[in-house]
């Protein structure tokens, strides 16, 4: 099957929605290849970064799964490769 890299960005407005957000990160972890996770706590939000290499309908399930965590924002953008 064919994979694509993407790149998820997220946005923690609610720490109580950690829980979720890392079960769902470790229910597809098969694919993700690195994250990295920046607190700001000035404004009281985590900046989350996940890069992955997966097949497209993969991504988008992980994209929408978290979108409705709430308290969560996500944006995701593909590679053309």
């Amino acid at each position: 099957m064919e994979t694509r890299i993407a790149l998820i960005g997220i946005i923690v407005e609610n720490r109580d929605s950690t829980e979720k957000l890392n079960a769902l990160l470790h229910e597809y972890g098969s694919y993700i290849i690195g994250r990295m996770g920046v607190p700001h706590q000035k404004k009281g939000v985590c900046i989350i970064s996940v890069a992955l290499d997966a097949p497209n309908d993969v991504i988008s399930a992980l994209s929408g799964k978290l979108g409705m965590i709430e308290n969560i924002s996500v944006k995701t953008i593909y590679s053309k490769i």
